[in-house]
Formats: C-alpha cells, sequence, structure tokens
C-alpha cells in the first residue's frame, strides 16, 4: 500500500485497526511514535546496484490503555510528516515489536489495516547458484517424484 491509498483508507475510517498476520489485533491503545523516510542503497549478490524508497512508520503499545488514536489524528501525524519530510508517495512499511522489532506491509481490508509479513530473498539467483523453481502446477507430473 501506498502512502496515498493509506492515506484514502483513513479517510474512510471511525476508527484505525490493525490485523495481524496470525489475526489478532494490535490492542487499540497502539501509538504512532514516528513516520519516517527510509532510502536503501546496497548491491545484491550479483553485483547490481539497486536503490529503495519507503515511508516506514511504527507502531507502539505502551501501558496507557485509554490511549485512542482517531483516524483523523493518525492523518494529521501522516501529513505533518509529508511537510516537514517531503515524504514521496511510496510503499510503506510498519514497524511493530515481536519477538524483535518487525517489519511488515500494509493492506486495506473490510476496514481493516492488515500488516502483511515481508520476507528475504536472493535477488540474483542465477549469480549464486539457487535454482529458481518453477511452480509445481506447471513442472510436476503424477509419478515423477517431485509431489
Amino acid at each position: 500500500m501506498k502512502l496515498s491509498d493509506l492515506k484514502t483508507a483513513l479517510s474512510y475510517l471511525n476508527k484505525v485497526e490493525f490485523l495481524l498476520p496470525n489475526g489478532d489485533v494490535v490492542p487499540p491503545h497502539f501509538h504512532v511514535t514516528e513516520v519516517g523516510s527510509v532510502t536503501r542503497k546496497y548491491i545484491d549478490c550479483g553485483g547490481t546496484k539497486r536503490e529503495e524508497s519507503a515511508v516506514t512508520m511504527q507502531l507502539f503499545v505502551a501501558t496507557d490503555v485509554d490511549h485512542r488514536l482517531s483516524p483523523q489524528k493518525f492523518l494529521s501525524i501522516i501529513e505533518m510528516a509529508e511537510k516537514n519530510l517531503d515524504l514521496e508517495n511510496t510503499e510503506v512499511e510498519v514497524e511493530y515489536q515481536g519477538t524483535s522489532i518487525e517489519v511488515y506491509h500494509l493492506q486495506f481490508v473490510n476496514g481493516q489495516l492488515k500488516l502483511k509479513p515481508t520476507f528475504t530473498d536472493c535477488l540474483a539467483k542465477d549469480h549464486c547458484g539457487i535454482p529458481v523453481l518453477e511452480s509445481a502446477a506447471s513442472s510436476c507430473t503424477p509419478g515423477s517424484g517431485c509431489c
């Protein structure tokens, strides 16, 4: 979800609710402790130079159980960050405390902001010997031993 999509979603909501991948809801007294912009410049293991940018935000659950962040307040925090940080309309990444700081993408589903897991991957499989697997549906035949 891009930043503009998040802003549009917030304009339709009466309350902000984040849904974790396991189906649990982030406690309603969460705080958005920061909104920022991150640019990563790196070289993958195949030698290709890459650059990625994202808008980041961090959710924090404190002990003040009466706290509630309204969609309007959340939107005002985003707008303040846009103004002061010149945020671009890039993908939003959400940091949330799990066993460590976990990073998620967002999806708007049935009035909730669903936290979608992110995964590591090799970006240059052809350079470092990792086989690129075809889908099981196209390459697996009965009796071949691959299913």
